[in-house]
């Protein structure tokens, strides 16, 4: 009996030139060599976040508006049969250069950071995925990199994993504001605390450990990662790691964290003059530590997501427009380029389908 090759699906956000750009989806298939990627959304400005539910079916994706104050979050219908997306609805998202989406656990509520405004919205997720404005809040602030800081810039919003927080990084105010999330509340979000980072860091995106205690938060302006405890929505510190190698001279911009599916490794971007990815291995004491920094395979990094196996690592490149795949040693975490890539204009996001 021959064995059903496996595929692994992404869907993929970018930045559009023009109308026949916009979502993406990419098809990975290496038992047979295959590596696609295909529009199955166009018509749509910088479609630059794209996230889907568990089932898969229903897909949220931004525009990220260049010429214009404000922007918009997109819900769409996918076929599971064809794969193809059609929308179902449009609402402003209350701000400008929307950045970041997150669904709840539970999938009943998304939310939206605007990173231009420094400023989040929340959503009620209806039937038919209509969606309904709840909350919008407008950070203020500034921090000392006045070139950068000299006003909040809302980079992501991330609900912790039992639905009871929502947090919130602010690259132009150097803070991560947890907020409390009521989710029977008519105005779901309340401010519980607000986490102050190392002056001039610019807190990007952070991910969960699978148990909810530890938070990974990438700093894009210094190059380093925080790892944090988090209990009952404080956060306390518990190590600080450069992702430069020293000595390093040159432009820095830090910008993805992911954390493979064993929760073994932290893998991290780093744009700028580096283009690299790091890994970071955990240790029997629950530290973690440097064990490769290797190059992203094409020009800045922004984004970059495992397989749910955790067997490889696919590299979106924005500027040399293209993705690359490095296989994983599911042993160490070490990451080897492979010949597999694939052309794509501007990619900027990649949401693993199929887990």
């Amino acid at each position: 009996m021959t064995e059903t090759p496996i595929t692994y699906s992404f869907l993929v956000g970018t930045y559009t030139d023009e109308a026949s750009q916009g979502v993406n989806q990419l098809d990975f298939t290496p038992s047979d060599n295959k590596l696609e990627v295909r529009t199955i959304f166009s018509g749509i400005q910088n479609p630059s976040f794209v996230l889907a539910n568990s089932a898969g079916d229903k897909v949220f994706t931004l525009e990220e508006i260049d010429t214009v104050p404000g922007g918009k979050v997109v819900s769409l219908d996918r076929s599971i049969e064809d794969q193809s997306l059609s929308k179902l609805s449009e609402l402003p998202s209350f701000g400008d250069h929307p950045c970041y989406l997150a669904l709840s656990p539970n999938e009943e509520f998304l939310t939206v950071a605007n990173y231009s405004s420094g400023s989040f919205s929340a959503y009620k997720i209806g039937e038919n995925t209509a969606l309904t404005h709840l909350q919008t809040i407008q950070h203020e602030g500034n921090s000392v990199n006045q070139a950068r800081q000299s006003a909040p810039h809302v980079h992501s919003t991330v609900f912790s994993p039992d639905g009871k927080f929502l947090l919130v990084a602010d690259l132009g105010t150097d803070q991560v504001s947890v907020y409390d999330f009521d989710k029977d509340a008519a105005e779901p979000l309340t401010l519980n605390n607000a986490y102050k980072v190392t002056p001039g860091d610019g807190p990007r995106h952070l991910v969960f450990s699978n148990d909810g205690k530890e938070i990974m938060l990438v700093e894009e302006m210094t190059a380093v990662l925080d790892i944090f405890s988090f209990d009952a929505g404080k956060i306390s510190p518990k190590q600080r790691i450069s992702l430069v190698t020293e000595g390093f001279e040159g432009g820095l911009g830090a910008a993805e964290v992911r954390l493979s599916p064993d929760g073994k490794n932290i893998y991290v971007s780093n744009r700028g003059d580096a283009n690299t990815i790091s890994v970071l291995s955990k240790k029997a004491s629950g530290e973690y530590e440097f064990t490769q920094q290797i190059s992203s395979g094409g020009i800045m990094p922004r984004n970059f997501n495992l397989t749910a196996d955790g067997k490889y690592l696919l590299s979106a490149n924005q500027a040399s427009n293209d993705i690359v795949v490095f296989e994983r040693d599911v042993e160490t975490g070490k990451l080897t380029q492979t010949a597999w890539k694939v052309q794509l204009s501007k990619p900027a996001y990649l949401f693993r389908l199929n887990d």
